[in-house]
Parts: C-alpha cells; structure tokens; sequence
C-alpha cells in the first residue's frame, strides 16, 4: 500500500521505540521528512539513523513532553529546520503498575497524568500555533481503549487517555475552519516494549488472559497501528475530523 506522504514535514514523539518507531520507519520510506523526538536519546538516533540508511529523512531532537521549555524548543527546531509542520503524532506516554484505585498515590497519578495527558497537551498547543500560520495541519494523538472504556487496576492510565480523547475532540471542533484537522488512535494491547514489561509484572494466568483478550485472539502488531497511522497522515483521511480509530481487534465490539 502506498500513503500520500512525500515531503511531508511530520513529527513522532515517543519515536524510539513501540508504535512511536515502527511509524518512523514506514514514513520514511514513503518519502515524509521526518522530526523525531524522544527522551531516551540513543533510541531516538537510532531510529533517525536507520531513516537515513534506507535513503530516507530523518532529523532527532531529544523532549520531555511533560517540560513545557522543552516542548517549545522542540518545535521551534522544527520551525527552523524545516519551516513548517505539516502532520504531528503525539505518541510519546508511559504505563504503570497494575494497582487497584486505592493503591495508586499522587505522585503516580501525577506523573502518568503529566506525561499522558499534559505532554500531549503542551505539544499541541505548540503544534497548532505552528498550523495555524500556514493554514493547515493535522495533528494525530495516541490514546487507547483504556480511553473509551473502563480499565480496572489502570486507573491513572485511564484517566490519561480518556483525557486525550477530550482534547482531541475539542480541538477539533476549535480548529477545522483554521484548515487543521485532530484526530486520535486508540490500539488494545500491541505487542510493544510498553506491553511487554506489563505482562511481565502479572502472573502468567493474567497475562495470557490478555494476550487472548480480543476475538482474534492475539496482540496487535506495531506495524498494524503505524500502518493506520500513515492512512491517516497521508491525504487520503482528508475529511476525517475528531474521531477516535479504535484498533483492537474486535475487544470492545
């Protein structure tokens, strides 16, 4: 399959590993220039490099979503470097432990939220800003179906992603006559570095009951959201406003 993306400026935070990096990967070799940013910085650059080998382009700018300063130089890079931004995957998030309400303190419930939550919200203030002087833009944000539906022992986590999915709708509805578009994605379990380690804290009865949760009886893939992800940035989701893509395999049918 081929995605309209050549020479679009588009940028991927959470970008060094999970859906973050196999959406990197498949935009560069559809011709996106792409800004990747992420924390960890050495998985960041790898990815940036793995672009530039396979004839893509790729620039790596490292942010803390979470740190307002750090967000806007992040986008002032990209208004530098490449004069102009026109799609945003706001991918980057953190999980945590299985805890019941309860059990969560606040400065869990603070981090979750400030990553989550906060960090999408400081990149699409900076995002938007950037949009808005050229008429256009698209910003894609990453929830989950913890966002849309209950999730027992994730309560922090949750919180987050519904609040994801509040953002995305209202800017939509603030921004589409400005020619900017905000959409979101909200995958089950993929099979990421992030899920992963969360198997690895249950027991192996629960965590196979959330390998075979969904109907199809498996994870999801990366590729299978970044693939979704790539639909939606190219110009073929032209008239997609507002919406949550909910890829789980039939779990919340």
């Amino acid at each position: 399959m081929t995605y309209s993306l050549q020479n679009k400026v588009i940028l991927i935070t959470g970008a060094g590993s999970g859906i973050g990096r196999e959406t990197a990967l498949l935009m560069g070799q559809h011709g996106a220039e792409l800004v990747l940013s992420d924390i960890n910085v050495s998985a960041g650059e790898e990815v940036a490099a793995l672009i530039l080998e396979q004839g893509g382009r790729a620039y790596f700018k490292a942010a803390d979503v979470a740190n307002a300063s750090q967000v806007e130089a992040l986008h002032q890079y990209i208004v530098d470097t490449c004069s102009g931004l026109d799609c945003a995957i706001n991918s980057a998030g953190i999980e945590h432990d299985n805890l019941r309400l309860t059990d969560c303190d606040e400065e869990l419930f603070d981090h979750v939220i400030d990553i989550n939550l906060k960090g999408i919200f400081l990149c699409m203030r900076e995002q938007l800003k950037i949009m808005q002087a050229k008429g256009h833009g698209h910003i894609i944000n990453l929830a989950s179906v913890a966002g849309i539906k209950g999730a027992p022992t994730l309560a922090p986590y949750a919180a987050s992603k519904f609040g994801v999915i509040g953002l995305t709708r209202t800017a939509a509805l603030e921004y589409a006559r400005r020619g900017i578009r905000v959409n979101a994605v909200c995958p089950s379990f993929i099979n990421t570095p992030m899920v992963q380690r969360s198997l690895k804290m249950m027991d192996e009865k629960t965590a196979d009951s959330i390998r075979h949760a969904s109907p199809m009886k498996r994870l999801g893939e990366p590729l299978e959201v970044a693939r979704t992800l790539a639909w939606l940035a190219s110009d073929e989701s032209s008239f997609m406003n507002g919406h949550s893509v909910v890829l789980d395999g039939g779990l919340t049918v």
